[in-house]
């Protein structure tokens, strides 16, 4: 009995303290549970178009941390009511639309402003044609260098529009390209011809590569200037052959190359101009338009010798042939080139020059030199080449340029009156003087002869190239300085050498028809 006690207490504080656990657990489950609430704000926004800042509908706008899904409404607007406090990454989607993303920082009990803008996909929409040409479509009576504009449609500056052109020549398969790749709206044109159509268009391009062709746009150019005036001009290097009237306005370059064109002289028909051009290595003899168009070269043989740099030939009186001095022979061509023939061969040891024709008996006068440029002898000769004769011995200094009058008594040439025999070929005081039918000589370029008076010739200038004007009135030539470095200038001058009148600047070899 005793022994049975003990185990008996031991139950009954096993279930005691049991108990007492129970009790507790219901007394703690029974206690009230406190839960913080969720901290949030507000967002209001605004999506609108880059391009034209106008509202933008049905933009999905989503958050990162994760909202609700939302679109923005016909106002472009939308409105986040409970977004949680702290960065927030909006992003804003939109077909034909690049995705914009921004953080912003939402604050408890504030609401937040926000505005987004959308720029439209590069590749979504092509450029629109340009429009408003100028000159406009069909226009007539243009310069030859004319200025091209267009004007863009629907467009703002970041939209980056790149501009090609072209031009093509009615009648022609070739086209030019003005501009490549170009933001300019504006190209100048150069080299144009008279009278003629031309037809132009501007593709544009996207900064994403996206092109559209615009109309195709026409104009004419004026026409043909009556240029009487013909002359060679350097310019940057380049030495080219232009014609004008006498006041030097209604200028247009005939020629337009790296290589020398020179002597121009127009048909007596003023129909083609005869010139030589060194394009071949060689002066070669060529005609073309009056516009610079159709150039031909007429020649087998090349324009050269003892200094000779294409300057000798000349137009026969009625037009239909030319002669032409290639080294010590002197040869006839039709104008279109054929029929060569040989005239005359130069006296041993001499090469010819410079020459002209005469109708009045249907005589040549041409110039012979030797190796010294100095070493000069003028002769006539029937058109045939028969029968040469020595009308100018070697006189000291150097002499040059002999051509008729125009009744075909007279003959004008120049002479270095210095006496100057130097072997490079400068002279120091060229004169124009005139040999008349009587044998007697007149020094046109002393002219006035009292110093200080426009009708004198400059001390340390050369008179050259002379030539009567088309009535016989008076004569034009050139005036440069001796030492060679000035520009020549065009001048004519009355028959007894007053009333000295420059025409042109920076400008050689001058004809006049």
């Amino acid at each position: 009995m005793l022994l049975a006690l003990p185990r008996t207490l031991a139950r009954f504080s096993l279930l005691k303290t049991t108990c007492l656990l129970f009790t507790l657990l219901f007394a703690v489950a029974c206690e009230e549970t406190t839960v913080e609430p969720a901290q949030v704000g507000s967002l209001s926004g605004i999506v609108l178009d880059a391009r034209t800042n106008k509202p933008l509908s049905n933009v999905a706008i989503s958050t990162n941390p994760a909202t609700s899904s939302y679109v923005t409404d016909a106002q472009g607007k939308f409105t986040i009511s409970d977004a949680p406090i702290g960065k927030l990454l909006i992003t804003a989607s939109k077909v034909d639309y690049q995705q914009v993303q921004t953080n912003v920082t939402v604050v408890e009990d504030t609401t937040v402003q926000v505005s987004l803008l959308l720029e439209m996909a590069a590749s979504a929409v092509a450029p629109s044609a340009p429009v408003k040409p100028e000159p406009t479509d069909q226009a007539t009576d243009q310069p030859i260098n004319v200025m091209l504009k267009w004007h863009p449609i629907n467009s703002i500056r970041s939209d980056s529009l790149r501009y090609d052109v072209e031009l093509v020549e009615s009648g022609s398969t070739g086209r030019r390209t003005l501009l490549t790749n170009a933001a300019d709206t504006t190209v100048q044109t150069s080299g144009l011809l008279y009278n003629t159509t031309y037809f132009w268009q501007v593709t544009v391009r996207n900064k994403a590569g996206v092109a559209v062709r615009g109309s195709l746009w026409s104009f004419r150019t004026r026409a043909l200037p009556d240029n009487r005036f013909l002359y060679v001009r350097a310019v940057n290097g380049n030495t080219d052959i232009y014609s004008s009237d006498d006041q030097g306005n209604n200028i247009v370059r005939l020629t337009n190359s790296a290589f020398v064109e020179t002597a121009p002289q127009l048909s007596p028909n003023r129909d083609r101009v005869a010139y030589t051009s060194n394009e071949l290595g060689q002066f070669q003899l060529y005609t073309m338009n009056r516009d610079g168009s159709d150039k031909r070269r007429i020649s087998l043989f090349s324009v050269d010798g003892y200094n000779n740099p294409g300057v000798g030939y000349r137009w026969s009186p009625d037009g239909s042939q030319l002669i032409y001095a290639h080294y010590n022979v002197l040869y006839r061509v039709n104008r279109d080139g054929t029929g060569h023939a040989v005239l005359a061969t130069a006296p041993t040891g001499r090469h010819f020059r410079e020459c002209d024709w005469t109708a009045q008996g249907n005589r040549i006068l041409v110039q012979t030199i030797g190796t010294d440029p100095f070493d000069s002898e003028v002769y006539l000769m029937n058109a045939d080449g028969s029968n040469p004769t020595l009308v100018l011995g070697n006189l000291p200094g150097r002499l040059d340029s002999p051509s008729f009058s125009i009744d075909g008594r007279d003959i004008l040439y120049t002479r270095d009156l210095a006496g100057f025999n130097d072997a490079t070929g400068r002279q120091l005081n060229a004169h124009v003087l005139m040999l008349r039918a009587d044998g007697s000589t007149i020094d046109v370029s002393a002219g006035n002869s009292v110093p200080g008076t426009p009708n004198t010739k400059p001390a340390g200038t050369n008179d050259l190239y002379p030539h009567y004007t088309p009535d016989g009135s008076k004569i034009i030539f050139v005036n440069t300085s001796n030492d060679n470095l000035s520009p020549p200038e065009v001048w004519v001058m009355d028959l007894d050498g007053r009333n000295r009148t420059r025409l042109f600047q920076n400008a050689t070899l001058p004809d006049w028809k």
